[in-house]
């Protein structure tokens, strides 16, 4: 009997996708989007809140995960989702982000990257192989290829080198993949080449050759204007294969994965939700509620009617107020609560209305604003809060 498809496309309209990714920890409904866990749990979140928001994965970090408690302790415990307790599918980033951002303290070569821990000033080093066997053997079902991010702006020359250099590591976890033996873990290319056509191009074409499991689109993220990053998606999007799962890397806001999610991008993450969650910025279907605002504190309505998420069904927003105004750690928790929640619900509305057949895509709601400590466009994971941390 023949397995099923990885990936498979369920519906169409027009370019957009209504999928399904099939996982050795479950089926994966596309459209989706990961909330961020960076270390193996969303902030504020232990994994039975994860599943009750209607998290269908969730996305962790190899670059922190192999700082602490590191790959090693992970793997001998059993594997990523029996440490964390998190059943559901895992995909894991490279950290190709996170070692680009930490200038001074990191040297690139054509062999990977050799970079000092933010922690302790240890010196460590990332090459391709290396990445792939450390999120296989951490059991993940999700593996990215390591990648070098550009900073924008970047000449074309600079964004070439960096290309070539993105390429060969691609082309080396490949062949690392095939040789390790029998796992579960798919591998996933990304396509780099800053915001050059002829570059994005290239990459596509050259990624399509190894076959691998999934592509990504990266460097998109990187504080350059938001219609470039757009300009990027509509570009890259259809040059990619048909039977594989297209995951935009660290995007975004609801109107962000609305446009993207019409020009066919399949998988989406970001801190937004989680982070701004913890800065009283929460979303609802009337727009953005800025809870410490003193307007909501005999306000006894739940945050948002139209959601059935725990926060919503037990509390009011006086309440929410009253936790932010003095500084109570559960004010987070329910915050993070709902607006994960909020996110996944609006991806259901999204995959509903593939299901149909309707191109005119639900409307996004309006974004709160970034919170101070987000750089300019949306990082692709949240910037650290103490070294290294989240």
């Amino acid at each position: 009997m023949t397995a099923p498809p990885i990936f498979e496309v369920l519906r169409s309209a027009g370019a957009a996708r209504r999928g399904r990714l099939r996982t050795a920890h479950g089926v994966v409904e596309t459209p989706a989007f990961m909330p961020v866990g960076t270390l193996g749990a969303v902030k504020g979140l232990g994994p039975a809140q994860l599943r009750e928001t209607g998290a269908q994965v969730m996305l962790a970090n190899l670059f922190h995960l192999s700082l602490r408690p590191g790959v090693e302790q992970i793997a001998g415990l059993g594997g990523l989702h029996r440490f964390t307790g998190w059943t559901g599918p895992i995909l894991t980033d490279s950290g190709g982000f996170q070692i680009w951002s930490l200038t001074g303290l990191r040297r690139v070569d054509d062999g990977g990257v050799t970079f000092r821990s933010p922690h302790d000033g240890r010196l460590l080093r990332f090459e391709p192989e290396g990445v792939v066997r450390d999120q296989v053997a951490m059991g993940v079902d999700v593996a990215m290829v390591l990648d070098e991010c550009t900073a924008w702006p970047v000449s074309e020359g600079e964004a070439a080198v960096s290309l070539e250099r993105t390429l060969a590591w691609a082309r080396r976890a490949k062949e690392e993949k095939d040789r390790l033996p029998a796992h579960h873990t798919l591998v996933f290319g990304i396509v780099q080449g800053s915001f050059y056509p002829g570059l994005r191009r290239r990459a596509v074409e050259e990624l399509r050759e190894l076959e691998l499991d999934g592509y990504a689109i990266g460097g998109v993220s990187v504080g350059e204007p938001k219609e470039r990053a757009r300009e990027v998606v509509d570009q890259v999007a259809p040059l990619l294969p048909v039977d594989r799962p297209r995951y935009l890397m660290g995007v975004g806001t609801p109107d962000d994965i609305v446009r993207a999610v019409a020009a066919g991008i399949d998988l989406f993450d970001c801190v937004l939700p989680s982070r701004n969650a913890r800065h009283g910025y929460l979303f609802t279907r009337e727009g953005v509620v800025r809870i410490h605002n003193g307007t909501f504190r005999e306000d006894t309505r739940p945050l948002d009617e139209s959601c059935d998420c725990s926060t919503c069904r037990t509390t009011s927003r006086a309440f929410l107020h009253h936790l932010f105004r003095a500084g109570e750690i559960t004010a987070e928790v329910l915050a993070t609560v709902h607006n994960v929640r909020f996110y996944l619900d609006f991806m259901g509305r999204l995959r509903e209305a593939l299901e149909l057949g309707r191109t005119d895509l639900p409307a996004a709601p309006p974004s709160p604003p970034q919170p101070r400590s987000s750089s300019a466009g949306g990082p692709q994971h949240e910037p650290p809060q103490r070294p290294g941390g989240r």
